[in-house]
C-alpha cells in the first residue's frame, strides 16, 4: 500500500511543515525569476542581489521570510529598503504548497498539479508587475501535463475530453476577444489571458474550466471596481484572478461543484 501524509498524525505534521518549507524557498525563487524575466534577465544565470546597489547576496541573507525580518526589511550592504513583497510571496506559496500536498497527498498528481500552481504563482508575479504573462509558463504547464499523462491514464475519453476543454476555452475566448476588439475599438483581452485558459481547460477540464471562467471574472469585476472608486486609475491585468481561480478550482473544485449542485436540486 502507498504511503500517505494522513497515516498519523505526526507524519501529517512532519510532510507539510516540509511541504511549507520548499514551499517558502520556491516562492523565493519565483519571485526572483518573476522580477528578472520583467526586466530581460536571465532568472537561471546569476546570484541573487540587491536591486538597489547590486550586493551579492550571502546564504543567510537568503532565507525565506526570516533574513527579511532579522534584517529589518533593509539591505545588509546600503541599507536601501526591501519590498515586503519578498516576505508575503514566500508565506504565499509556502501556503500554497502546503495546501497542494494536503489536497493531493505523496502522487504524481500532486506533483503535476504543483508545477502547475509554480507557473500559476510566477504568471500572476509578471502581470501584476508589467501586464505581461510569459509563455514560458504555458509550456512548462503543458509539459508537466504531458509528463504525468502515463501516470494518470484512465482512459483516451478522459484525454480527449481534456484537449476539448483546452481548444474549447482557448478557441472561444479567442473568438470573443476578435469580436470584442472590433466593438470596443481596444484590445479586450490579452493573447496571453486566452492561452492560460487554454492550458487550464487541460488541468479542470469542461466543468471546471467554466466555473473557473466565472470565478475570474467576478474576482475581475471586483478588483476594477475597487479601482474605480480609489484616486489611482489603472488598468488592472486578468491573469491574477485566473490564476486563482484555477488554483481553487485545482485544489477545492470538487466540493465546490457538488455544493453548488445542491443549490439546484
Amino acid at each position: 500500500m502507498a504511503m500517505s501524509i494522513h497515516d498519523s498524525r505526526p507524519i501529517l505534521v512532519f510532510f507539510v511543515a516540509v511541504a511549507a518549507c520548499f514551499g517558502a524557498v520556491m516562492g523565493s525563487f519565483l519571485n526572483c525569476a518573476a522580477w528578472r524575466i520583467v526586466r530581460g534577465e536571465s532568472f537561471t544565470k546569476g546570484h541573487s542581489r540587491c536591486p538597489a546597489c547590486g550586493h551579492t547576496l550571502g546564504a543567510l541573507e537568503l532565507v525565506p521570510v526570516l533574513s527579511w525580518v532579522i534584517q529589518k526589511g533593509r539591505c545588509k550592504s546600503c541599507g536601501h529598503k526591501i519590498s515586503v513583497r519578498y516576505p508575503l510571496t514566500e508565506l504565499g506559496f509556502a501556503l500554497v504548497a502546503a495546501l497542494c500536498l494536503l489536497r493531493f497527498d505523496l502522487t504524481v498528481l500532486c506533483l503535476r498539479n504543483y508545477v502547475f500552481l509554480c507557473c500559476l504563482f510566477l504568471l500572476t508575479l509578471t502581470d501584476l508587475e508589467d501586464m505581461t504573462i510569459p509563455d514560458g509558463c504555458h509550456i512548462v504547464s503543458l509539459l508537466a501535463w504531458l509528463a504525468a499523462l502515463p501516470f494518470l491514464f484512465t482512459g483516451w475519453r478522459d484525454v480527449a475530453m481534456s484537449l476539448a476543454s483546452a481548444l474549447i476555452f482557448g478557441g472561444g475566448l479567442l473568438a470573443v476577444s476578435l469580436v470584442m476588439d472590433k466593438v470596443l475599438g481596444r484590445d479586450s483581452l490579452g493573447g496571453g489571458d486566452i492561452k492560460l485558459f487554454a492550458v487550464v481547460g487541460l488541468y479542470l477540464g469542461m466543468i471546471g474550466t467554466l466555473f473557473a471562467l466565472m470565478l475570474a471574472c467576478v474576482l475581475g469585476l471586483a478588483i476594477h471596481a475597487l479601482i474605480k472608486r480609489g484616486e489611482e486609475k489603472r488598468e488592472f491585468p486578468f491573469g491574477p484572478s485566473i490564476a486563482l481561480s484555477a488554483a481553487v478550482m485545482l485544489l477545492y473544485g470538487a466540493p465546490l461543484i457538488e455544493w453548488y449542485r445542491g443549490l439546484l436540486m
